[in-house]
């Protein structure tokens, strides 16, 4: 992007500079491919259950017949891989990659808050945003988690939809980053992603260097209600995190111990 003359005052060239930024105006059916793709990309990225591997002839079918992109080309290169290996081996190859502790974890909020109370904070206006949008998540997952933020950007279109998206661009590019050093399939995912945004700016490139070398600021409170635990690690809502236990009771002095004889 070219830097607008020093002349144009300072407010003027930070509205322009946003909206080239924002989402250009789409046909109805440009709107209905990009929510397609959207959702595609969201189901590509859940854990591959057996909901999800007896889909596969479908979603084959559904990503050949979209039309010829670069978006289009990466889903195919990654549904060729997808379609044909076994189930165990996607479920593996799955929770290897996504691992929480991973710089491919596919908890958004976290590359940009770390375990803060930013985060925490984060969480609840994701949340807050889907019902003001009267979409209910069900609950099954964080709110921040790349599937279920993929859902709500093809649901609710690319304006208010697809905010959080841009909000996670970085984020969203060290995964890209993570999955392509490790020769990931799901890269193509992600690039599938990254090809309907806008393109990074110097800044964001910059700021992704950082993350990958310093990582995520690091609080470990604040999460409430979600919940984090050490590490710089965090539970989605199903996993089972021991309580702590409770303090010992303070010894009875004995002299007074003795006087209730």
């Amino acid at each position: 992007m070219s830097p607008l003359p020093t002349t144009v005052p300072a407010m003027v060239r930070t509205r322009v500079r946003a909206a080239m930024r924002r989402p250009f105006r789409l046909t109805p059916e440009e709107a209905e491919a990009r929510a397609l793709l959207l959702r595609l990309c969201s189901l590509l990225l859940q854990y591959p259950d057996r909901e999800l591997i007896t889909s596969r002839p479908e979603l084959t079918k559904a990503i050949s017949a979209l039309p010829s992109s670069p978006a289009a080309e990466h889903l195919a290169a990654f549904v060729s891989w997808f379609a044909d290996d076994e189930s165990e081996a996607l479920e593996r190859t799955y929770v290897e990659t996504f691992d929480p502790r991973r710089k491919s974890s596919l908890y958004l909020t976290y590359y940009l808050h770390g375990d803060t109370r930013r985060r925490g904070m984060a969480l609840l206006t994701l949340n807050q945003r889907y019902r003001a949008a009267g979409w209910d998540t069900g609950g099954g997952e964080l709110p921040d988690h790349l599937p279920v933020v993929l859902e709500f950007a093809a649901l609710a279109g690319p304006g208010g939809g697809e905010a959080p998206l841009r909000q996670h661009r970085r984020g969203l590019e060290l995964i890209h980053r993570a999955l392509t050093d490790a020769d990931s399939p799901y890269r193509h995912v992600l690039a599938t992603l990254l090809a309907l945004l806008p393109p990074p700016t110097d800044a964001d490139l910059a700021a992704v260097a950082r993350l990958a070398a310093e990582g995520p600021p690091d609080e470990e409170v604040g999460l409430a209600p979600y919940g984090s635990f050490g590490g710089g690690e965090f539970t989605p809502p199903s996993t089972f995190v021991p309580p702590v236990p409770a303090p010992a009771p303070a010894p009875v002095p004995t002299s007074r111990a003795e006087g209730h004889r």
